[in-house]
């Protein structure tokens, strides 16, 4: 049989027909990705990062912090929901109920086995490409954390944090914010 000289791309229209199945569908340069449901680490993380974050952002009237799932589209063929993402106030207003088109200042995933190569490449190039101001790769089996930082249109490593050194959670983009990695993984 012969291969399609063409590969098939899905776009947000298909996504929206994509079934409500429990599981994590996204589309990143048409092509259709499926995650299982996370892990327990991965939840423990999601949520605790989710609780620090948010109550910080909230208590300084910054803008919103969403959790998966909530649909960030980066275009027709590039819908994603990342673990967390934060939308300052001045980006918020494009926020909807189903997802946004916003592009956030700092997006978050949570590695799973399943989902460990597509976040830190095809992921972490797509966020980079849509101009997110800083990406934070969590992984709950290492309890590290990885901060990369948009400089000149290009990723730059910026830090690789650990819970067992004692580290701190810090970004520029939210000053005053200080998470210890132990806070994220108990």
């Amino acid at each position: 049989m012969a291969t399609p000289a063409y590969k098939l791309r899905f776009t947000y229209e298909d996504y929206l027909l994509f079934p409500d199945d429990g599981r994590r569908h996204e589309l990143i340069g048409g092509e259709h990705y499926v995650s299982p449901a996370p892990s327990e680490k991965h939840q423990i993380a999601a949520g605790n990062l989710h609780l620090d974050l948010g109550a910080f952002v909230r208590n300084h009237g910054l803008g919103r912090v969403f959790f998966a799932p909530f649909d960030l589209v980066l275009s027709d063929q590039d819908v994603v929901q990342p673990d967390l993402l934060f939308i300052s106030n001045q980006r918020a207003a494009v926020a909807k109920r189903q997802g946004t088109s916003a592009v956030p200042e700092l997006v978050t995933e949570i590695l799973s086995e399943s989902t460990r190569k597509t976040d830190e490449t095809i992921k972490r190039k797509l966020y980079e490409w849509a101009g997110v101001l800083e990406y934070w790769i969590v992984d709950p089996v290492l309890e590290t954390v990885k901060v990369y930082r948009l400089n000149g249109g290009v990723y730059e490593r910026v830090a690789e944090l650990s819970a067992e050194a004692g580290d701190r959670l810090e970004t520029p983009l939210l000053p005053g914010l200080a998470i210890t990695l132990a806070q994220i993984f108990e």
